[in-house]
């Protein structure tokens, strides 16, 4: 049987972009990155929520995303020089 230990940050994103939850989206997006899901991950179940939550919604999220992929690079450069 499996658990759903490593699924359930994948589990939090999806049902706070589908609710709109922009407010607490932020921090789970972060959290599931450092629980092990990729960008590529988390991009693709934003996608594919597009079509059954709705685009703003996604779309929101995207934005999220990519604010908080482009700020742990910026981070990332910043500590290596």
């Amino acid at each position: 049987m499996s658990t759903l230990k490593g699924k359930r940050p994948l589990i939090t994103v999806t049902a706070l972009t589908a609710l709109y939850r922009t407010d607490q989206l932020g921090f789970h997006l972060k959290l599931a990155m450092e629980n092990g899901l990729s960008e590529d991950e988390l991009v693709e179940a934003i996608t594919h929520l597009a079509f059954y939550a709705g685009w703003p919604n996604a779309m929101g999220a995207a934005g999220q995303l990519k604010s908080i992929v482009e700020s742990a690079a910026q981070n990332a450069d910043g500590k290596s020089t």
